[in-house]
């Protein structure tokens, strides 16, 4: 839990007076039911600890991704994953794209990381991956990259061929490569699963959060062919760090295909019925692949919509945004009208 300090993400909606949340980019069609029954028909273990090494979970995931069991580490959401890794990792030295998700420079700060170098991306190019990263990677030899694909805040997916050329050069540098893919599916793109093989320095990022609207039951895996890297960020977390609903939840959420194809259909009708509300109401947006739009505003523009009862996420506290920059999640048709009306109405005041 977070204590005496400010939450640097969006989703809080526990203060009172909130009644529409867009500030968290989850799955706009929330919960599979399955989902929800499996969770709760766990709960009749709860005298019991959780299985600790997540056995039924583990099958459930390499059978998804075609990958063998120890390719697989889960733990407690993306989040845990991604300080685990930097916890294993040790790492003097780190770069990264920016703007992107701010809990990578956190959880490097925090596991004694000491040199962080961001490569800036350009809002005049909507923020896109360039070759500059991997020219920088040559310069600096950083001993990690991270990269979010679909980026976020940006929605934008890289070219495949620009990660594999990333992961490549790393391989021959010694560089490892944190690849986020927590979007991915909801993106329609193309995952570098089928890299894993040939590259040990390659460790993947994937969480239920985002696609099955499991926020609240915190459950997040990382993929990597490097079996003593995924014991080492295993040792930085409790063995009971996953519970018995979750697990539970996992393994039946990875059986709803026909749910994520009916999601990237929903999300691409909303995302460009959002793209063009935006638009007309002359704000700046940033085309975006994803279930999630960054767009351009008044300063002040978070503030007066929480006083109207809604929240958006302000992106000030991403490295290379100025203020004024916003993040919505892509939502139901009644919830994106009433954030257009009331966001019109605001921007008149």
């Amino acid at each position: 839990m977070l204590y005496k300090s400010k939450n640097p993400h969006g989703g809080d909606i526990y203060e009172g007076g909130i009644r529409l949340d867009f500030s968290a980019n989850t799955n706009p069609m929330g919960t599979p039911d399955s989902v929800v029954n499996a969770a709760a028909a766990a709960l009749k273990s709860a005298d019991r600890y959780p299985d600790p090494y997540a056995r039924e979970l583990i099958r459930a995931i390499a059978d998804y991704h075609e990958v063998p069991e120890d390719y697989v580490l889960a733990g407690a959401g993306a989040a845990e994953m991604i300080y685990s890794y930097c916890l294993a990792g040790g790492f003097r030295k780190a770069m990264m794209p920016v703007p992107t998700f701010s809990e990578y420079e956190l959880a490097l700060r925090a596991a004694g990381t000491t040199e962080i170098i961001h490569e800036i991306t350009s809002e005049k190019y909507d923020f896109e991956l360039s070759s500059g990263i991997t020219f920088d990677m040559i310069k600096e030899l950083p001993d990690v990259v991270f990269i979010c694909n679909p980026n976020n805040p940006t929605g934008k997916l890289a070219d495949p061929a620009f990660i594999r050329e990333i992961v490549g050069i790393s391989k021959k540098m010694g560089v490892r490569v944190f690849l986020d893919e927590c979007f991915i599916e909801l993106a329609g793109g193309e995952s570098m699963t089928h890299y894993l093989d040939q590259h040990p320095n390659l460790t993947i990022l994937r969480a239920f959060t985002k696609n099955y609207g499991m926020a609240g039951l915190r459950l997040g895996y990382v993929l990597s062919s490097d079996s003593g890297f995924l014991g080492a960020m295993a040792s930085k977390v409790q063995p009971w760090n996953i519970s018995t609903p979750a697990q539970a939840a996992g393994v039946q959420a990875l059986k709803e295909k026909d749910f994520i194809r009916e999601s990237v259909a929903l999300i691409k009708t909303e995302r460009e019925y959002l793209t063009a509300g935006l638009r007309e109401l002359g704000l700046r947006v940033v085309d975006s692949d994803v279930n999630f739009l960054l767009f351009k505003g008044p300063v002040d523009l978070a503030e007066r919509m929480k006083r109207e009862g809604i929240l958006i996420r302000n992106c000030d506290n991403y490295a290379g945004l100025e203020p004024g920059w916003f993040r919505i999640a892509v939502k139901l048709r009644y919830e994106n009208e009433e954030l257009l009306r009331t966001l019109k109405s605001v921007l008149e005041e």
